[in-house]
C-alpha cells in the first residue's frame, strides 16, 4: 500500500436480516454494509476507497482479486455463518496472514473466519433485552480511542453480551462493557495473526441503530486506520535461497583447503 494512496476497505455483510425482518429494514433500509460504507466515507473522506460485498454475490463478493485489492476488511454476520464457503474463509485467512486488517463486528464473533483466526469457540452469554451499555475505555491514548472524550461512552439500548467470552487473551483490551443487568464483557479486543491486525468490536445488534451512533462510527473509522497494513509485504513462502556469489568467493579465498589439488 503506497503512502499516498487511499486505504482500500471492503465491508462484508451477510445481508439477510435487512431483507427478511421489517424492524431491521427500517433501521438499515439499504443494509448494514451500506450504512457502514456511508459512515466511513463521511469520517475519512479521501483517505479511504470503500466497496461492499454480501453473501449472495458470486464467491460471496470476495473473489481473490477483491481480496488482493483490500487493505482492511470489516465483517458482519449473524444468521448465515454456516453458508460462508470454507474456500473463501481460507482465502480471507491467508490475506490476514499476509497483512490485511480485519475488523469483526458484533455477532461476527461466531463467524467462520473469526473462529478460525482465534482457534477457539468464541462463544459467550447474551440477552436481547434492550439494555443500556456503558463502554469503559481501558486503553486511553490508543489509536482506536482517538477523539473519544471522557472515560466511557454509553448506548441507550443494546443486546447484552456477557462473559465468559471464549477467546484467547487479547493483545490489547480497548473497551470493557457494563450492562444494566450487571454483566460485563470484553468489547474491544485486538489481536495479530501473521502480519495482519484484528479488532473485535462488540456493539452492532441489527435491531438497534448502533451503527448510526456517532461514537461507534468514530471507533470503527479509527480501527480501520489502525488495522491498515504496515511494513514490507510478506506472502508466506518458504524458500531455499542461494548465497550471493560474492559470499561464495570470500569463502573460497578464506579456506586454504579449497586451493589444494589432488
Amino acid at each position: 500500500m503506497a503512502a499516498n494512496q487511499p486505504l482500500r476497505v471492503t465491508i462484508w455483510n451477510e445481508f439477510v436480516h435487512e431483507r427478511n425482518k421489517d424492524a431491521v429494514k427500517t433501521i438499515y433500509p439499504d443494509g448494514i454494509h451500506v450504512a457502514l460504507a456511508q459512515s466511513l466515507t463521511r469520517q475519512l473522506g479521501e483517505q479511504v476507497q470503500v466497496r461492499t460485498a454480501t453473501l449472495d454475490e458470486p464467491q460471496h463478493g470476495i473473489p481473490d482479486d477483491v481480496l488482493a485489492a483490500t487493505d482492511v476488511m470489516l465483517w458482519w454476520g449473524h444468521a448465515a455463518h454456516d453458508r460462508v464457503a470454507d474456500e473463501r474463509v481460507d482465502a480471507v485467512q491467508q490475506r490476514v496472514l499476509e497483512g490485511m486488517g480485519l475488523i469483526a463486528l458484533h455477532s461476527a464473533h461466531a463467524s467462520k473466519i473469526f473462529r478460525r483466526l482465534m482457534g477457539t469457540g468464541c462463544m459467550l452469554r447474551w440477552r436481547e433485552a434492550g439494555e443500556k451499555e456503558r463502554l469503559w475505555i481501558t486503553a486511553p491514548g490508543h489509536p482506536i480511542t482517538e477523539g473519544l472524550s471522557g472515560e466511557y461512552f454509553e448506548l441507550p439500548a443494546t443486546e447484552m453480551y456477557g462473559e465468559f467470552f471464549d477467546i484467547p487473551s487479547p493483545e490489547e483490551l480497548i473497551f470493557i462493557s457494563w450492562f444494566s443487568g450487571g454483566e460485563v464483557f470484553r468489547s474491544g479486543c485486538t489481536f495479530r495473526r501473521g502480519r495482519g491486525k484484528i479488532f473485535y468490536f462488540r456493539p452492532g445488534h441489527e435491531t438497534f441503530p448502533i451503527y448510526h451512533d456517532a461514537t461507534v462510527q468514530r471507533v470503527i473509522a479509527n480501527a480501520v486506520r489502525w488495522a491498515a497494513p504496515s511494513g514490507s509485504p510478506y506472502f508466506g513462502q518458504s524458500r531455499n535461497i542461494e548465497p550471493p556469489l560474492e559470499s561464495i568467493q570470500r569463502s573460497h579465498l578464506a579456506d586454504p583447503s579449497l586451493h589444494r589439488h589432488g
